[in-house]
């Protein structure tokens, strides 16, 4: 068991952290996607043999719990596993996080799967504040669906709040036996100022919404009092103790992560059993100049417990 200790946190068993470059193999190809009149550059990732090793891409359309139409896209290389991968707050499966992710898994010929929770993206439904556990209940819909068509389902993987989201999973659902949290907010009572303002509780209470506006003054989101407390009434400690120990658990943050601090990720750490810390230094909330090193990490925890498994079967 790797220990290491930090000198802002006591000793934590099982963590490392990412300082060395990862392999020189994996580089960034810059593309540019026109959106909405806009020009946006995307950086994604590809490996040296991708031209080698054509893979399919696919939308694939799941309907959830709820009716509604989740939209996603297939990284179809016809692997018998397959990694599903969930999006944060008000983001997408488009989000750049997701699609290097997605690349970096198929050009190790493993099958990865990205997809718009209801509300946001191309899915169905409307955008609400909270959904924790709905989002979880999307999550379930994809996971039911593969595995209906005989895939296994070796890991699933979310980014911030996608990070909650999946741990949730694992709690409710003891389907999964691979979490990766990525960047995940363990105090969701936390945050909320900072996005909503100081006074967002006194004008919900009074209205009982509150709307998010934009730069320019327009309604981003409209944030009610039920979607709120939704997100308020979530304990991530005792969802956390209800992960089965069979289920492997890696939580990967950046130190300098400036949305969640970093410290969410050393109490996930002290309460779910059967889990692994890596820390990426200097890496920010959304890796951006850390894509690679995320990749990196989740690739080397993904296939090293891949092959445990095929060891322990033989």
């Amino acid at each position: 068991m790797e220990t290491l200790v930090c000198n802002f946190h006591p000793v934590v068993t099982n963590l490392l952290i990412f300082r060395k470059p990862p392999s020189p193999r994996i580089f960034f190809h810059q593309e540019c996607i026109i959106s909405s009149g806009k020009q946006n550059s995307r950086r994604t990732l590809r490996m040296a043999q991708a031209a080698q090793n054509p893979v399919v891409q696919r939308k694939v359309v799941i309907p959830n719990k709820y009716g509604e139409k989740l939209v996603g896209v297939l990284h179809e290389t016809e692997s018998p596993e397959i990694v599903i991968l969930c999006h944060g707050f008000r983001s997408s499966k488009g989000d750049n996080t997701m699609v290097n992710l997605a690349v970096a898994l198929e050009n190790e010929k493993i099958s990865a799967f990205r997809f718009d929770f209801a509300g946001n993206g191309e899915s169905e439904g409307s955008f609400e504040f909270g959904n924790y556990f709905r989002e979880a209940d999307d999550l379930h819909a994809v996971i039911q669906h593969f595995s209906g068509a005989n895939r296994i389902i070796s890991a699933i993987l979310g980014h911030s709040k996608g990070g909650n989201v999946v741990l949730l999973y694992a709690s409710k659902y003891h389907d999964i036996h691979m979490v990766v949290n990525v960047s995940g907010r363990y105090d969701l009572t936390k945050g909320i100022e900072e996005r909503l303002g100081k006074d967002f509780m006194q004008r919900i209470k009074e209205d009982g919404f509150f709307d998010v506006q934009d730069k320019k003054g327009g309604v981003n989101y409209r944030v009610t009092q039920e979607s709120l407390m939704d997100r308020l009434c979530i304990n991530m400690h005792e969802a956390c103790l209800q992960i089965p120990k069979e289920c492997r658990v890696l939580t990967i943050h950046g130190s300098a992560d400036e949305v969640i601090p970093v410290q969410d990720a050393f109490e996930f750490a002290k309460i779910i059993p059967n889990h692994k810390l890596q820390i990426i230094e200097g890496a920010d909330h959304c890796y951006t100049s850390h894509q690679t090193e995320l990749a990196s990490v989740v690739l080397d925890y993904i296939k090293a417990s891949l092959q445990e498994n095929k060891d322990t079967t033989i």
